[in-house]
């Protein structure tokens, strides 16, 4: 970690996390496996941000090689693809597979691509011409002529003690918070009341009038950018931008550069075929289509005339689908299990077809996060993705005696706080007009195998909360947040408020603060 809590990716080893299937006995490594494996971890360990491109096998499916043109950063995967389940697993009905270990076509795990675009959170952000419209109305209201506009008093009062406490806005400047929301801010849809406090204190009630730069960073999926900030700025009763706003599945937009027909699954209705239109896919298929298509697919399955209705069936005896995204939680596991088995043992990607080699004609698979349990309204956490993932595992063992090998994005993935980097780079662009990474970072996390984890390995001050999925003691023994844990958002932020701006710092603005006396009192009482 580097001393000042700024990112440290440079420091990571990353040949370490380039996790590649070990040599089959009598056979040589695939070329394959030395391509991707000598350009990546070369490639970042001479300081590169990772310019790779993708080939193919047999011109059918793609796969990381050396640099290319896409517009995308990969960046290498903390996690193994390899399943989860053995650990987990009794002996099953199906004896364990005796076949040699190959490289299958979703051994790429190895790293996970990105958008290399500049401020990539705008996925989903819109303009609105009326309020713009009001805001160019209000401009011109407030102008005369030849003479500047005329400024609200408190900005007038904001900008004079800043100018007086120049030293301390500097430091403001060069910190930054990243949140995780869902046990840390709200429950669900129920706001954590120290969250709003929080937003406020950092939207500008403190102190120096000054908007300290933080984002969002969850695990949360399921809904477009838009619609989720805008319900989360209800919620929290602050107004939360899409530019510093990232979901699990937001760096996975990257991924419509590969695959052209993909099979999308999770979230409420049909919204996460909303957010991969937005994303770019071409081709977006979801399991009500399969089963509108052909019912016997998922016999316990009702299926419902406005379910039909909505959706777009076709022949998928004669679709091929290219890969599959777990984008969310499934809301109908059984359902969408058998789908993403029958694809998984199919040739290529053809529904109604079984592979005879199961490995090399497997399609990929990614899931948008890893997370076990979520906390919710609920009393204690529920389960989410990680664990339908792992039930995905174990049935694919049981079903075919192999490990089924997987992309895993989302906390606490390099990819996810790289990615979060640059967020934070544009966020400072839109509030200070600097376009670069605070040095002091604090990530506010709940879950310390996702939050504090993935903050310790990028380099960042971690602070971990009682709010939401630890409940331990003084810290987590197997990942200890390093700055701390505290009982909530609040004394977690305001902490580190008085590390890096001193202890005198007030976390409240004072109308009557007069910067002739160094902004210390009122000069009327």
């Amino acid at each position: 970690m580097s001393e000042t809590g700024g990112p440290a990716f440079k420091d990571v080893d990353f040949s370490k996390s380039i996790q590649t299937p070990p040599d089959s006995p009598g056979k040589p490594k695939s070329k394959f496996q030395h391509k991707k494996t000598e350009s990546w971890s070369k490639h970042f360990q001479n300081g590169h941000r990772g310019d790779c491109s993708w080939g193919s096998v047999d011109g059918k499916m793609a796969i990381p090689t050396s640099p290319g043109s896409h517009n995308t950063i990969e960046v290498p995967a903390l996690r193994s693809p390899d399943a989860d389940a053995s650990q987990y697993m009794h002996n099953l009905s199906v004896s364990p597979s005796q076949k040699e270990r190959r490289l299958s076509r979703n051994s790429f795990g190895a790293a996970l691509p990105i958008p290399r675009s500049k401020r990539q959170s705008r996925l989903s952000s819109v303009t609105f011409p009326d309020v713009q419209e009001a805001l160019r109305n209000a401009s011109k209201e407030n102008q005369r002529p030849g003479m500047p506009p005329i400024q609200p008093t408190r900005e007038i009062l904001v900008s004079q003690i800043q100018d007086v406490q120049a030293d301390k806005v500097k430091l403001a400047k060069n910190m930054a918070f990243v949140f995780d929301i869902d046990g840390v801010l709200v429950h669900g849809d129920r706001l954590i009341p120290e969250g709003k406090k929080v937003l406020d204190m950092l939207n500008g009630n403190n102190q120096l009038g000054i908007k300290i730069p933080h984002i969002f960073l969850t695990n949360g999926s399921g809904k477009p950018e838009l619609a989720r900030t805008e319900q989360l700025s209800k919620i929290l009763q602050n107004p939360v931008n899409t530019e510093q706003f990232i979901q699990s599945h937001t760096p996975m937009r990257a991924l419509a550069e590969y695959y052209h027909t993909v099979l999308v699954v999770g979230g409420e209705g049909y919204k996460c075929r909303e957010v991969a239109e937005q994303y770019g896919f071409k081709d977006i298929v979801v399991p009500n289509d399969i089963v509108a298509w052909d019912e016997t697919v998922a016999p316990y399955r009702v299926f419902t005339e406005e379910e039909r209705a909505s959706a777009r069936p076709r022949d998928f005896s004669k679709v091929n689908i290219d890969a599959i995204m777990v984008f969310s939680d499934s809301r109908d596991y059984a359902t969408d299990m058998q789908i993403i088995m029958d694809l998984l043992v199919s040739e290529n990607g053809r529904l109604g077809t079984v592979a005879k080699d199961p490995i090399s004609q497997r399609i990929p698979i990614y899931f948008s996060q890893g997370d076990f349990l979520c906390p919710t309204e609920h009393p204690h956490p529920r389960m989410s993705q990680g664990a339908f993932r792992i039930g995905l595992e174990a049935m694919y063992k049981a079903h075919t005696g192999v490990d089924l090998e997987r992309v895993v994005y989302g906390k606490p993935e390099l990819a996810t706080y790289k990615y979060a980097d640059e967020v934070i780079a544009s966020w400072m662009d839109v509030i200070h007009g600097e376009e670069r990474i605070p040095e002091n970072i604090y990530m506010i996390g709940d879950n310390p195998a996702s939050d504090i984890v993935g903050g310790n390995m990028y380099g960042w001050n971690t602070c971990l909360v009682r709010t939401g999925v630890f409940q331990g003691g003084e810290n987590d023994e197997e990942n200890p947040a390093n700055f701390g844990v505290f009982t909530n958002v609040w004394e977690a932020v305001t902490a580190a408020c008085r590390k890096q701006l001193g202890d005198d710092f007030k976390f409240q603005w004072d109308d009557r603060v007069n910067p002739v006396l160094h902004g210390n009192q009122s000069a009327i009482h």
